[in-house]
């Protein structure tokens, strides 16, 4: 949902570019919250389509090295290619499990990037609307709200080390610490 402001006087949008009476810059604020929005969403999009077919891709290439193997056990036993043949399938098995494990970390960047992109949406809805903006309940709501929605531990230590007036950097800080402790309990390797 993005919000878009228009005039009370005339009908049309209000830009900085044409600026008239209704002008402000809480709604430019809110345009670029919706620029963002719209931007997060479209590369999200464009990187789905990448993703699903990599997949498809390796599901495709797991069964044919399945194959490959599978009749490569029916080779002679003295033959010096099956042996060969072999080692090679089992060496592309390992690196298609690797890129799976690359694709866990992709669905996590997804994660958050999507996290991201309903914040910046939320945020433009409480700005645009002059009923909400002035009400430090309904920053209190929307703050509680996102915070309930991330799925993720550092997404969510993240929040709560920004809330007590850290700096990006200093938030950023305490949960690579934590990271480089080997505290990072959330992939799962198979």
């Amino acid at each position: 949902m993005t919000v878009a402001m228009q005039s009370h006087n005339t009908g049309q949008v209000s830009t900085a570019e044409k600026p008239d009476l209704d002008w402000s810059q809480v709604t430019e604020t809110v345009r670029m919250l919706n620029l963002s929005v719209a931007q997060i969403a479209m590369a999200m999009q464009d990187s789905e389509e990448s993703v699903s077919a990599l997949t498809e891709s390796f599901t495709n290439m797991m069964g044919n090295i399945e194959q490959i193997a599978d009749a490569a056990e029916g080779l002679d036993e003295a033959s010096p290619a099956k042996s060969q043949i072999l080692r090679d399938c089992g060496s592309v098995q390992s690196g298609i499990q690797q890129s799976i494990i690359a694709f866990q970390f992709y669905d996590r960047l997804s994660q958050r990037i999507d996290h991201v992109r309903q914040a910046l949406e939320q945020l433009s809805g409480l700005v645009a609307d002059q009923n909400r903006l002035y009400n430090p309940q309904e920053w209190k709501s929307l703050q509680q709200g996102l915070r309930g929605r991330y799925s993720m531990r550092e997404e969510q230590e993240m929040f709560d080390i920004l809330a007590t007036g850290a700096s990006v950097e200093e938030a950023l800080q305490a949960i690579r610490q934590r990271l480089s402790d080997g505290d990072n309990d959330d992939v799962e390797l198979f």
